[in-house]
């Protein structure tokens, strides 16, 4: 029988080796680091995604957990970190704050301010990645968010709560789209967040700039992770920027996210895959590039009233090479979303602006996302436009064309020449309705192709103000219906205009 001095000792080994156990399960070691990926030993039970944190406060979020080893992607600057320092375990889910404190600002990946302000104070910290809202939690899109751009609100509604993708070439206007749907949140109460993703320091200098002249910065928050920032923070960016805006969709209000882009987004994702020797599929990515971006875009949600009736709309902008809308991040990020506004080069170069191709371009969600004014009042334009695409191709091969077509092809151009539109200037639902009346009713058959431009803008500064116009305009805004008394007084409003215009 063992004696009380033996029992003692046996117990105080225990105690020993159980501080040595609790130590190495929560500090590792550095075996190797190159192109901002650490190989980390020692860290037994560390979570996937957990926060790490390396010599001079530099911090890391675990990506990769081998049986061995572990994969730790570093945020910032890694030239002081060196193999065999010592990695601390935070037992913390990467996280960001979050609050009203971000509004206004400009922020990095982790939280941290780099508009040159003051340190954010916020009590209140997110995980960057969560599980998105269950279907019970969800009711169906029904509400609009109007981007102030006619050619989408017309034929492209998008609705809070849904996931709307914005697809083209370079330099084809996507990123003015966005913006121009932010500038239009104006007085709507409506958040909105913007995240560079692998931009240009002049973009980011250019978009804050616009937001700023149009007071939007005083509802929006910017997530910045440019081109010159590591491949971690550019795939942290998105995420983090998803987490601000679930903060305020639970708190009941209406957000609106903007990813510029998730092309780039998915390059970094690369890039840090392969670094962690993870397999490369289809075009070099990894497989699970496809999960990335689902788990990302689900989490915008339209949520019911139990849970406070608040939403997040997305718009990821994907870029892509010569029009190729199969490639395959494009493909994935089409069949994740609920549509999308597909912009076309040839377009855009030949001066339509917005380039809005109306045949590849669609929402999901359609007429449930717009009101009975705007149902109304765009019923035709997309058949419209369709019937003149398809004319116009035929019509290049004959030179002798009866007066049927060749009235279609000119309400066609007169068509297009209204749905231009100036950047940064988005229209009013109200403008936007009286303008589609006179395409939905064929008045525009009453001016020539050639003054199409000067009349639309004599139009927009007499429903400024002629107060006959003012007060339609207001009933439009109250009552979002064409009641017949109104179309009757609308119609024989913009007859007298169109008479007056042609003196």
């Amino acid at each position: 029988m063992a004696n009380v001095a033996d029992i003692s000792a046996i117990i105080k080994e225990r105690i020993k080796n159980y501080d040595l156990e609790v130590k190495a399960a929560t500090e590792g070691r550095v075996l190797s680091i190159a192109d901002g990926i650490a190989s980390v030993s020692g860290l037994e039970k560390t979570k996937l995604g957990e926060l790490l944190v390396f010599s001079k406060n530099t911090f890391g979020m675990a990506l990769n957990l081998e049986e061995d080893f572990i994969g730790v992607i570093i945020f910032g600057g890694y030239a002081h970190i060196n193999e065999g320092d010592k990695v601390k375990k935070t037992g913390k889910i990467m996280e960001v704050p979050v609050g009203n404190e971000l509004i206004g600002r400009i922020v990095n990946p982790l939280g941290e301010a780099v508009d040159g302000k003051s340190p954010i104070k916020t009590t209140k910290m997110r995980q960057t990645e969560r599980i998105a809202p269950g279907i019970m939690t969800r009711q169906s899109v029904f509400e609009p968010l109007e981007t102030g751009i006619l050619s989408i609100d017309s034929m492209i509604p998008i609705g809070k709560g849904q996931r709307e993708l914005i697809i083209g070439d370079r330099k084809t206007g996507k990123t003015a789209i966005a913006i121009d749907t932010i500038l239009n949140q104006k007085g709507k109460n409506v958040k909105c967040v913007y995240v560079s993703i692998g931009q240009k320091n002049s973009s980011l200098a250019n978009t804050v700039r616009k937001l700023a002249q149009g007071q939007a910065m005083k509802y929006t928050t910017i997530v910045s992770s440019n081109a010159s920032d590591s491949d971690a923070m550019q795939y942290l960016a998105p995420y983090s920027a998803m987490a601000i805006a679930e903060e305020w969709m639970e708190q009941g209000e209406d957000v609106l996210i903007i990813f510029d882009d998730l092309s780039k987004h998915a390059v970094a994702y690369r890039s840090l895959s392969l670094l962690l020797r993870r397999p490369p599929g289809r075009e070099a990515y990894p497989g699970d590039v496809f999960y990335l971006h689902s788990k990302l875009l689900e989490r915008s949600a339209k949520l019911n009233k139990k849970y406070g009736n608040g939403s997040i709309t997305a718009l990821p902008i994907i870029e892509t090479q010569a029009g190729d809308i199969s490639a395959y991040i494009p493909t994935n990020v089409i069949s994740i979303t609920d549509g999308q506004i597909f912009l076309m080069s040839d377009a855009f170069n030949s001066g339509q602006r917005p380039a809005v191709d109306a045949g590849l371009s669609v929402s999901r969600v359609g007429s449930a996302a717009q009101s009975k004014l705007m149902k109304t009042v765009s019923s035709s334009l997309k058949l419209q436009l369709a019937n003149y695409k398809e004319i116009k191709s035929f019509a290049e091969f004959s030179s002798d064309l009866d007066a049927s077509t060749k009235a279609i092809l000119d309400n066609g151009q007169k068509i297009l020449e209204l749905l231009k539109q100036p950047q940064f200037s988005p229209y009013p639902q109200e403008v936007q309705a009286i303008i589609l009346f006179m395409i939905n009713n064929k008045i525009i058959e009453k001016f020539s192709v050639e003054d199409t431009v000067a009349f639309k803008t004599a139009l927009l500064m007499e429903i400024k103000t002629n107060p006959d116009f003012k007060n339609i305009c207001k009933i439009f805004a109250t009552k979002k219906v064409l009641e017949d008394v109104t179309a009757e007084s609308l119609e024989k409003l913009l007859i007298r205009f169109i008479k007056k215009f042609n003196m």
